[in-house]
């Protein structure tokens, strides 16, 4: 039986028909639907956040002036309903300047734009030929930062927040991170960037403040919460906020977990997270998406996907179908090769040793994936 990931009836008549006993609800669209909701209503305990926390990723203008409000360090913005009234700030804006779609957007509702005719583009392209549907009818400019990326997954029942292990995102299309943003093109885990000093700071000034204004707000977050940070020349400060386990963080992150996920996820749902001990590995991890030629822009589906028996690697498939009994290539990021390793270099070796060994036509991935993170450490080390 197909269900879509927006069909919150039939999910739900799905979930009591079979018995279900605890639900994950984990991608963005049917968290912002209010999928907790509707199943809890239900009789059926979950874990993600109700539909008023997950506007913390559902609205970016939401999240950004819960970020003012409370204090919460971020990039300047301004927000815009009207594109004139965008396209006349823009003018001013200095360049290059971030564009966001106030909602959903596959995860490429944020734009970098070089210069104003860039600006000028995606703003029309959000607002008037809305690209991005209804996410696009209202927008958020803000600064460009500059400094290291890191993704912060967290645990939090509402009250406690048990970060888990650090990640680093390559979220260009093509090497060198150049090209469009994409959905992601590959991670790592840990970032090195991202030591127990940042950490410190992350918990006190972002972390735990987010956590306490969403229950200032009414809205007490139970979940997954996902910090996208931008380590910058003045501090840590939130690019982005996801409801949800990131795509492809969570691929690195999971497999270092040491701890039963499911009692952690029992726990956040009774609010019991603080008597959970969550301890994860001390190995590193790689994951390289192999995607379709093209992506995020025009690209073809449809070929047939060739996996080894035996591989040292897990296999996470995202854009893929079965035709007709085949396993076939069916959007843009088609799949993850995640290995685990002792140390980083290894990890990412056995990562693209495996990835190589999968084949379908139009395939692509990027090369460089931990490279960043590789010259980090080797900095660090000297």
């Amino acid at each position: 039986m197909a269900i879509g990931a927006k069909d919150i009836d039939g999910i739900t008549r799905f979930a009591v028909e079979n018995k279900i006993d605890f639900a994950v609800v984990a991608p963005d669209d049917p968290l912002v639907l209010g999928a907790v909701d509707s199943l809890e209503a239900a009789g059926i305990p979950c874990f993600g956040p109700n539909k008023k926390a997950a506007i913390i990723e559902g609205s970016k203008i939401f999240s950004k002036n819960l970020m003012a409000k409370y204090n919460i360090p971020t990039a300047v913005y301004r927000t815009f309903t009207n594109a004139n009234e965008a396209l006349e700030y823009i003018k001013t804006a200095p360049m290059p300047t971030v564009i966001k779609a106030d909602g959903l957007a596959l995860g490429k509702g944020a734009v970098i734009a070089e210069n104003l005719q860039e600006a000028q583009e995606t703003v029309r392209a959000m607002m008037e030929e809305k690209i991005f549907g209804e996410s696009g009818t209202s927008i958020v400019v803000e600064e460009f930062l500059t400094g290291p990326e890191v993704s912060v997954l967290a645990f939090t029942d509402g009250e406690t927040l048990i970060p888990m292990v650090s990640s680093m995102d390559h979220k260009r299309a093509l090497d060198g991170d150049r090209g469009l943003n994409t959905g992601g093109m590959g991670t790592i885990a840990p970032n090195p960037y991202y030591t127990e000093a940042v950490a410190q700071e992350c918990m006190e000034k972002i972390f735990l403040p987010t956590i306490r204004a969403m229950q200032a707000e009414g809205r007490p977050f139970k979940g997954c919460l996902y910090f996208g940070l931008m380590l910058t020349a003045d501090g840590p400060k939130v690019i982005e906020y996801n409801c949800r386990f990131g795509d492809p963080e969570t691929q690195v992150v999971l497999p270092l977990l040491e701890t039963d996920l499911l009692t952690i996820m029992e726990a956040v749902h009774d609010g019991t997270l603080s008597r959970v001990p969550v301890q994860f590995s001390k190995d590193s991890a790689c994951c390289v998406i192999l995607a379709s030629n093209g992506y995020p822009g025009k690209y073809e589906t449809g070929f047939p996907i060739t996996v080894p028996e035996h591989l040292e690697a897990q296999i996470f498939f995202a854009g893929a179908k079965l035709q007709e009994g085949t396993l076939c290539s069916g959007g843009g990021r088609v799949l993850g090769v995640t290995a685990r390793a002792s140390d980083l270099q290894g990890a990412i070796h056995d990562a693209y040793a495996a990835a190589d060994q999968i084949t379908f036509a139009n395939a692509y991935c990027r090369r460089d994936i931990g490279h960043k993170a590789l010259q980090a450490l080797s900095c660090t080390a000297e």
